[in-house]
């Protein structure tokens, strides 16, 4: 894992102005920021943002785990893009039970939380696949399998 100077570890995950971003260690030992791209559900590269999640944390900046990244970037990806197949059938389904939530003016029963966490985890993996065969470099399903810690919090 890379540090920077002051032995503030960057590798990892990030809310940045409400924007999902992961920075992770490259082949050659430095950094790769990339920032979710709300438009398509894929990478951005974001270098220029690296300098400012390790020295102006705080305000519009937040550490994430693992889980909570998943669920945020699904939670964007599900809000933001309109599609069909298989992820755009569950990004429904996650819709329908918010919006019932919503109707009802009540927070998520146990059983609605834990099956919102598990098909975004689902989802996570699935787009993430698509983008690697598309070309994406910054894709990368395998964090879903890290995904252990920060899902409890209601998406």
């Amino acid at each position: 894992m890379t540090e920077a100077a002051d032995g503030l570890s960057l590798a990892g995950y990030y809310d940045y102005y409400d924007t999902p971003v992961k920075i992770l260690p490259t082949t050659e030992g430095g950094l790769a920021a990339w920032r979710l791209d709300r438009g398509t559900g894929g990478w951005q590269r974001a270098n220029d943002i690296i300098d400012e999640i390790a020295y102006a944390m705080g305000g519009e900046i937040f550490v994430r785990s693992a889980g909570r990244f998943v669920q945020r970037v699904e939670e964007e990806r599900g809000l933001s893009l309109k599609g069909d197949g298989p992820v755009f059938a569950l990004y429904e389904t996650v819709r329908a039970i918010e919006e019932q939530a919503v109707a009802e003016r009540r927070a998520y029963t146990p059983d609605e939380a834990a099956l919102i966490r598990g098909i975004r985890r689902r989802t996570f993996v699935m787009f993430e696949e698509q983008l690697q065969r598309a070309g994406d470099p910054g894709a990368d399903p395998t964090i879903a399998s890290a995904a252990t810690g920060g899902d409890a919090e209601r998406s």
